[in-house]
């Protein structure tokens, strides 16, 4: 994918919503769980595009993940354009990179237990990763916990995850990630 850093000094573009934010967050706990080396991932690809300065460490770029209100411990005020820019960069990158496997999960030509046995393991990594990281007190992680809603939740950041992959996926995430509605 080629280095557009246009995106990051775009400072008209409007501020994420909470919505935005928690999507954001979600959307970074699915690449810790398809990559199970997925924090570091994220800072090797925050060198490779640059971002490094903004980012110089795990602690920098955990401080922008916890402006989700849904976190157990989150900061309040909003996240700069620069830094949420940064971190849509950032997915789309590792989704491009991550495509194989979101292609799989998404498949319907597989038989459907290895289908089934790729959604349950998912299912039960990203779970942890909620419970270990949000407010399992607050009712929209109380519906996602639900076994009849995750999987739900989960298809959809996949299906997310995938179109943000390739040219123009910049765009589509973050134009979604502006949409208000849950």
């Amino acid at each position: 994918m080629p280095l557009d850093h246009d995106h990051l000094n775009a400072q008209l573009a409007p501020p994420l919503g909470r919505r935005g934010l928690e999507r954001l967050d979600f959307l970074l706990l699915l690449i810790e769980s398809i990559d199970l080396n997925g924090s570091q991932s994220m800072m090797w690809t925050l060198q490779q595009l640059g971002l490094d300065h903004q980012f110089p460490n795990c602690v920098e770029l955990w401080k922008r993940r916890c402006h989700n209100p849904l976190r157990k411990t989150s900061r309040r005020g909003s996240l700069k354009t620069t830094d949420s820019d940064s971190l849509i960069l950032i997915l789309c990158t590792m989704a491009e990179r991550l495509y194989p496997q979101l292609r799989q999960l998404l498949s319907n030509k597989e038989p459907d237990f290895i289908s089934k046995e790729r959604w349950k393991l998912l299912n039960n990594r990203i779970l942890e990763l909620i419970q270990e990281r949000m407010n399992v007190r607050r009712g929209a992680i109380q519906r996602i916990l639900k076994s009849e809603n995750s999987i739900n939740f989960i298809k959809q950041l996949v299906l997310t995850l995938a179109l943000s992959a390739g040219p123009g996926g910049f765009e589509r995430l973050r134009a979604s990630l502006l949409d208000p509605t849950p």
